[in-house]
């Protein structure tokens, strides 16, 4: 069935996503030349005072002081680096309720949860519903959750403003799909710290699909929820703003299971808060596979044909 455009485009950019706040070693091994080079004068300067005084231990003293201040000045730095408020994600097959479950993908059976080879930095999870009508047609829906979460590094910042920044660009991202129509953002309340709901109009040839993406951060965590549905084998199209209200309250429950993953932890675990911990841990927007699979375009035909063949058994 439908899975949003560009998905897979937004995956393969965002494993580059890091990379761009990364840090240049070169631009830094340059930075410690410069300026070493501008202590030279100073150090020559001291050095002929001494030489005047006779006192060749003053020269030795002044040469090591400009090398330590560098190594001084980045261990404070690192110690200023806010942690990370959140350690751990929820199972994402388990942020929601059986009753929201009910009422966005009510024929779905069970969640499939996405392939990943980091768990404690990016999960996701997706259900797809087929609503056989007979003769009426059918209803498709399909739901996916994605989790992301960011740890606090010396190199790329805070926690919380690298999920800012991946926030910004999942809403951008989101907001201009190809053959998108009637594209519609609006901020959500209630949702973390902030959310965007974006919600469009995608023409297939089984039918025109309702898109609902909100996407939702509190704190160090993005959340992304994708949810869609097409009236197939001659049924009308599901009512959008219908879609967009269950998708937004259903936003809200995976923040909630966020936050109550992470009650009574350690908020700013040594885990997040070393500078040298693996960058990888909740950085990598790569990390995981998109949980969407079933909702590919190419089997929505399957779907429709196979309502067609129910309708017709049933005539």
């Amino acid at each position: 069935m439908h899975r949003p455009a560009q998905r897979d485009q937004r995956n393969q950019r965002d494993q580059h996503a890091r990379d761009e706040y990364r840090p240049s070693r070169r631009t830094s091994r340059l930075r410690r030349v410069l300026v070493c080079a501008a202590a030279v004068p100073a150090v020559l300067v001291a050095a002929g005072c001494s030489s005047d005084s006779g006192s060749p231990t003053g020269s030795s003293t002044t040469q090591q002081s400009p090398s330590a201040r560098p190594s001084q000045s980045a261990s404070a730095s690192a110690d200023s680096i806010r942690p990370a408020v959140y350690t751990t994600l929820p199972k994402p097959c388990t942020v929601l309720s059986k009753k929201t479950l009910g009422d966005l993908v009510p024929e779905a059976k069970s969640g499939k949860q996405g392939a990943s080879d980091d768990p404690e930095a990016r999960v996701g999870c997706s259900w797809d519903s087929l609503k056989d009508n007979g003769v009426k047609g059918s209803q498709f829906r399909w739901l996916n959750v994605s989790l992301l979460r960011f740890e606090s590094d010396a190199a790329r910042g805070e926690a919380d403003k690298q999920a800012q920044q991946y926030y910004d660009k999942q809403v951008h991202e989101a907001a201009s799909v190809d053959g998108a129509g009637s594209t519609r953002s609006e901020p959500l309340t209630g949702a973390g710290d902030q959310a965007t709901t974006v919600r469009y109009d995608l023409k297939k040839k089984e039918g025109t699909f309702k898109q609902q993406t909100v996407v939702a951060r509190v704190e160090n965590v993005v959340v992304t929820l994708d949810y869609n549905g097409a009236g197939l084998a001659g049924d009308g199209a599901p009512d959008a703003d219908a879609l967009t209200k269950a998708a937004e309250k259903a936003v809200k429950e995976v923040v909630a299971a966020v936050s109550a993953a992470n009650k009574g932890g350690d908020a700013g675990a040594s885990t997040s808060t070393s500078p040298s911990a693996p960058a990888s841990k909740g950085a990598s927007p790569s990390a995981s596979k998109s949980a969407s699979e079933s909702a590919s375009p190419s089997k929505s035909s399957s779907a429709e044909s196979s309502s067609s063949k129910s309708a017709d058994a049933k005539n």
